[in-house]
């Protein structure tokens, strides 16, 4: 275990909190980069014995700083504040204070799916932030998450009400991935890099369609829940458009079966499971 702290960016948002959470689980030192770290999301960040640091993920200066004396750092950036230019400078800045700081290992979140010319906006935006990667001298490992379970809470109230509204046909599949699963498996490659250096691994728990996704939000909620296919020509963002009719095509590739019996220590919680969890206190 290393005495030099973890960089944990953005540390409040989902996927950085899973990423922290996981680390903390596993004994190591952990510093956070927020930008207010006076915000009750924060502070409980710090309440769990974390370092925290403010900071922006645009500001290379604030970055270079926070970055300064780790042992690694965990990465990722959005363009659903800003745009996807925004979320290229993110990326352009963070490859830049990871380079001034000579970071031993950076371990970047894109998403899976990046590397196919979807032809979707925010995939394309972290491509050219993972080129930028593998083009230079940072040692990395890029982490491809697939479509996150944590993503149908946006349509929570719906779900309550027996309606699960997805842009997909019922019976196909849509490789999806917890929150925590992500977090152990950055947790492990920030820990033990050597065997993770210049890798590129998509993630996925699991693969439900959305009747089985409906199936099981029946069970947690203890009434029914039914699958109602959304038109893709009511999708009105042309990023969220481009995602679904991705999805809708190719979509993910993540060899699931070959992913899990790679890394047993990983839980790879099913959606019904999950589903329990979010869902289960709400009967």
């Amino acid at each position: 275990m290393t005495v030099e702290p973890i960089l944990v960016l953005a540390a409040t948002g989902g996927q950085g909190r899973a990423v922290t959470d996981a680390l903390l689980r596993r004994g190591a030192v952990v510093r956070a980069m927020v930008r207010d770290p006076e915000r009750a999301s924060a502070r409980q960040v710090a309440d769990q014995g974390v370092e925290l640091v403010s900071g922006s993920l645009s500001d290379r200066a604030s970055l270079a700083a926070a970055m300064d004396g780790v042992a690694a750092v965990f990465a990722y950036t959005t363009p659903f504040e800003a745009g996807i230019d925004a979320e290229v400078a993110q990326g352009k800045a963070i490859l830049a204070a990871a380079r001034d700081k000579r970071v031993p290992h950076l371990v970047m979140s894109s998403v899976a799916g990046a590397d196919q010319e979807s032809g979707v906006p925010h995939f394309d935006s972290k491509a050219r932030i993972e080129a930028e990667l593998a083009a230079g001298d940072v040692p990395y490992t890029i982490l491809g998450p697939t479509y996150f379970y944590d993503n149908a809470l946006g349509g929570a109230e719906r779900i309550r009400s027996g309606f699960l509204d997805l842009p997909l046909p019922s019976d196909r599949p849509l490789q999806q991935l917890a929150r925590t699963d992500h977090g152990a498996f950055a947790a492990g490659v920030l820990l033990e890099p050597a065997s993770y250096v210049g890798q590129r691994i998509e993630l996925s728990s699991d693969a439900p369609t959305p009747a089985q996704m409906a199936a099981a939000l029946s069970a947690a909620l203890g009434r029914e829940v039914r699958h109602e296919p959304v038109p893709l020509n009511a999708i009105g963002s042309p990023d969220m458009h481009a995602m679904w009719s991705f999805l809708n095509g190719p979509g993910y590739r993540v060899d699931v079966p070959a992913l899990h019996a790679a890394h047993p220590e990983i839980a790879w919680t099913s959606f019904a499971d999950w589903a329990q969890m979010a869902f289960a206190a709400a009967r």
